[in-house]
């Protein structure tokens, strides 16, 4: 039996919770960011979701962690992490037991990247799945599209003698944007935030482009890329003719830029647009899907394709099989 307590997933006869989002005495933790990743007395994760983990709530954090395909039993059930493709460590949860196969997916994503596993896709009997871009408007474009109108951008602001800002979540984000912008040949800075967690990526060996942490008065030249709130305005300040830019998914509606204060707006997402929802289903051939952090209309879009959809409310009591 599980059930949905203020949003987070508690497996009972597992005395497991899912991404809590309070402490707890033992959960799941799907990846390192801020709304997944809390301080509970013992967190299960990939070994790279827990270092980011330590490098973000401390290093007395209790871990048990377990790498990608590696099955462990807890309780009655077997359980298997898989990539998730969303940031480096982010994984997918595979239950099994004798009910069947459950997975969590978390946030997720199916494209390639430069800095994380590609995603894969478990068959199972009931799926719950984050659906955050679940509406037919949200369509990326192809990445090597959003990758070359961001480097040409940030060719146009050099090339005024302007600072290209890249705005960037400090994990996942911003690594993926270093690796982009290194890889097409400029100089770097970033904020100390993104430094931490990129020498985490480092550490576990993703390949990162030369940087250099932020300091004020030596970004003439460079791109400079920052969290999207960290002090952005006192930075900005000591920069020459900033001119700003966001990463985000959210880039497909067109008043974005508008939305988030900045000049240019790129489509680039850690999470899966709606084609690939529906591929992600399509793949994993589940019997039943719940859904959650997204658009409840995703329910619908899933049952005129014959599919037994239903969106998770709080504090609701699920028996899965």
């Amino acid at each position: 039996m599980f059930s949905l307590v203020k949003g987070s997933l508690y497996a009972s006869e597992l005395d497991l919770w899912i991404d809590a989002s309070a402490g707890r005495e033992r959960c799941y933790v799907s990846h390192g960011h801020s709304d997944h990743a809390r301080r509970h007395a013992l967190i299960i994760a990939t070994p790279e979701s827990g270092a980011i983990c330590r490098s973000r709530l401390g290093d007395d954090v209790a871990l048990e962690t377990h790498p990608y395909g590696e099955p462990f039993d807890v309780a009655s059930a077997r359980l298997t992490l898989f990539s998730a493709g969303h940031v480096l460590g982010s994984s997918q949860l595979l239950i099994e037991c004798e009910q069947g196969r459950f997975v969590y997916t978390g946030d997720f994503k199916l494209g390639e990247s430069l800095t994380c596993a590609q995603a894969t896709v478990e068959r199972c009997d009931v799926l719950l799945m984050e659906c955050t871009f679940g509406r037919p408007r949200y369509v990326f474009p192809p990445r090597e599209e959003v990758c070359a109108a961001l480097i040409a951008w940030v060719n146009a602001a050099l090339d005024d003698g302007a600072t290209p800002v890249v705005y960037a979540y400090s994990l996942g984000k911003a690594q993926e944007a270093m690796a982009i912008l290194g890889g097409a040949g400029y100089e770097l800075m970033v904020h100390n935030a993104i430094d931490r967690l990129a020498r985490v990526y480092i550490e576990h060996g993703v390949a990162l482009p030369p940087y250099l942490p932020y300091e004020a008065g030596a970004t003439d030249g460079r791109v400079v890329i920052l969290p999207p709130s960290a002090g952005n305005a006192r930075m900005l300040a000591e920069m020459t003719a900033p001119r700003t830019a966001m990463l985000t998914g959210w880039a497909v509606d067109s008043g974005a830029r508008y939305r988030g204060g900045v000049d240019a707006a790129f489509p680039l997402s850690d999470h899966a647009d709606f084609p690939s929802l529906l591929r992600y289903v399509e793949l994993a051939q589940p019997r039943k899907v719940l859904l959650q952090h997204g658009f409840k209309s995703f329910v619908n879009e899933l049952r005129r394709c014959g599919v037994d959809a239903k969106f998770l409310e709080p504090n609701v009591q699920l028996s899965l099989f």
